[in-house]
């Protein structure tokens, strides 16, 4: 009998202590959690043009309250967020206008670039506006710059980031392919330049991720989680040409945002 009552007590102070440890490491878990400071940087796929609900002060940055770095924050709640991607952003843009949150304390930064250096605008209205062969000659041009001078561009603004943020995890995040091919669209563009499209956006994805890699970041890639989702799907998450609000054209929407951007960055962060 004392042996019995002398296990249980053993029993019961090593359930205690296991429990006292255990609320012990949630309790720290949960601060080091609450005690992450986020920085959102970027173009217009991470300010969230398309999505709708732009906050006012962002002026013609159009932040957006369904950008994925602010569904982010929301979900997270981190100690905390500073959101200072805009449209229409280059790479030197992110380098001389967003990094002034970023300090040796940050832990998180997320960040989409390089569309536009690569010219990413111009050969969409090209694509819509002119020939098939005009559309191909184009993407062939913006493919050459992301091979000749996109790389020291990103070098650029990624050692940027890493010298203000010595310590912070890094995720960049890529782009989408535009079309399904074959798919739904009777009208608009032909399934040549639909091809040459998407095949520039893995050209620039894979440039951004050898980029990325050679700096030890992560990268994000939404090609997969927008599969299904492509312009010309039946169920887009992206913004075909729209006349009435140009700017919103090829970018993603509120659903877009939600379904794929933000389960990559929480896949990464």
């Amino acid at each position: 009998m004392k042996l019995s009552r002398i296990a249980a007590l053993s029993s019961s102070l090593i359930l205690t202590t296991a429990l006292a440890l255990t609320g012990a490491n949630t309790a720290q878990a949960a601060e080091s959690a609450a005690a992450l400071d986020y920085v959102a940087l970027g173009d217009s796929y991470s300010s969230g043009v398309g999505a709708g609900s732009y906050d006012s002060a962002s002026g013609a940055c159009k932040r957006s309250a369904k950008a994925y770095p602010r569904l982010w924050a929301a979900a997270h709640s981190p100690s905390s967020f500073s959101f200072t991607a805009c449209s229409g952003a280059l790479t030197s843009d992110v380098t001389a206008n967003q990094l002034a949150p970023l300090n040796a304390s940050t832990d998180l930064v997320s960040i989409s670039v390089g569309g536009n250096d690569a010219g990413f605008a111009d050969t969409m209205t090209t694509c819509v506006l002119q020939s098939e062969a005009s559309c191909v000659n184009r993407v062939n041009q913006a493919r050459a710059y992301i091979d000749n001078t996109l790389p020291a561009r990103l070098n650029s603004v990624y050692s940027a980031i890493r010298a203000k943020a010595p310590s912070a995890r890094v995720v960049v995040l890529g782009y989408p392919r535009f079309y399904k091919l074959n798919g739904s669209c009777v009208v608009g563009l032909s399934e040549g330049e639909r091809a040459a499209i998407n095949g520039a956006a893995d050209h620039l994805n894979t440039a951004i991720a050898k980029r990325a890699a050679d700096h030890g970041y992560a990268f994000g890639d939404v090609v997969p989680a927008f599969t299904g989702h492509e312009i010309c799907s039946g169920a887009s998450w992206l913004h075909s040409v729209n006349l009435l609000n140009l700017t919103d054209s090829y970018h993603p929407t509120a659903a877009g945002q939600s379904g794929g951007y933000l389960p990559v960055l929480n896949a990464n962060d």
